[in-house]
């Protein structure tokens, strides 16, 4: 279970990562996993 979270946690940087095209872009990725990250760590 833990390496297909892994996996899945991986693809979904890589594809964002894929998608920025500008330092703002990737502040912006950046931003978002925080905020997704502060909300796991709510529940």
């Amino acid at each position: 279970m833990k390496k297909i979270t892994t996996f899945i946690t991986i693809s979904l940087i890589m594809v964002g990562l894929a998608g920025c095209n500008t330092i703002q872009g990737i502040g912006k990725d950046v931003k978002k996993a925080g905020e997704v990250v502060e909300s796991a760590g709510k529940k």
